[in-house]
């Protein structure tokens, strides 16, 4: 006599009809939970691709405010190596307008560029009228960096220690508006990063010497990054620390701020919260203890 075969139990497994009955992510989701499968980590990753898109839209009608308004805008993206700088960067700007945007990100200065007045570079890519620009590093490499590494002499490094708050409180004079990040990660996070790097051969171009020496020389960094705030920091250009150990943090946070900033048109109908956490995202001199 012929048996009818048992059929195998589903619960912990989806089927194909299951996602054939969905018709949204809701449905799904209620799916799987009823079929008692684990998904803390896909709503985690689900409520920060929503988070982000929303900001993003927020950063839309933002950069049509400023086009329209013939504001000037600098949002400056500083940090160590792998601090998610760059990260960030391509986050802000995937869905901007390329004709009132730019990202900077400036090479070792030519031999003609290094005889002239240090901040001669950076003037030339600073924002046109309705124009937002990010730095991806920015002058503050004369601050940490070029000390730390020798790529500058010690007459040369007080004198731009002197002249940067002059130089920016020019710019806001003149209508500039500067926001400076320090996206800050501990030692043992960005030696981490560095492994992914070089493992990844995708992102293996990353990882230069310097990058090793920065490990290296960390507290010799810390020393002049300290120095940095405490010169650097001022009412009109204030260092604004990220907390950046966790990068998705980081940057749902840091757009936040940034938006929080202007009062740009239909910003009361966003669906998302433009707060910034303050335990992620905060002055300098309200940070008591930064994570590198």
């Amino acid at each position: 006599m012929y048996m009818a075969q048992t059929e195998k139990p589903t619960e912990g497994l989806l089927q194909e009809q299951d996602f054939l009955s969905a018709i949204n992510k809701e449905e799904l989701l209620s799916i799987i939970s009823s079929k008692n499968i684990p998904i803390d980590k896909v709503n985690k990753v689900i409520c920060y691709n929503d988070e982000l898109r929303n900001l993003q839209i927020e950063l839309v009608k933002l950069q049509q405010w400023i086009s329209k308004n013939k504001k000037r805008v600098v949002v400056i993206f500083e940090g160590r190596d792998a601090a998610g700088k760059g990260g960030n960067i391509r986050r802000y700007s995937e869905h901007l307008s390329p004709r009132s945007m730019r990202t900077v990100a400036l090479t070792k200065p030519t031999e003609v560029e290094a005889g002239q007045w240090y901040f001669r570079r950076y003037i030339k890519n600073l924002p046109n009228p309705g124009e937002i620009v990010f730095f991806d590093r920015s002058w503050y490499n004369r601050a940490v960096v070029e000390p730390v590494m020798g790529f500058c002499d010690e007459n040369q490094y007080k004198k731009f220690m002197v002249q940067v708050p002059e130089f920016e409180h020019m710019l806001y004079e003149d209508g500039v508006t500067i926001i400076k990040f320090w996206f800050s990660i501990s030692k043992t996070e960005q030696e981490k990063r560095f492994n992914a790097r070089l493992s990844n051969p995708l992102k293996r171009w990353k990882f230069s010497s310097v990058d090793k020496k920065g490990q290296q020389l960390w507290d010799i960094y810390t020393t002049y990054k300290d120095r940095m705030f405490s010169k650097t920091h001022t009412t009109y250009s204030p260092w604004i620390i990220v907390r950046a150990n966790n990068k998705k943090a980081s940057r749902l946070e840091s757009m936040k701020y940034v938006l929080s900033q202007f009062d740009y048109d239909n910003k009361d109908e966003t669906h998302v919260s433009l707060h910034p956490d303050p335990n992620i995202v905060m002055r300098y001199f309200r940070s008591n203890k930064q994570l590198d």
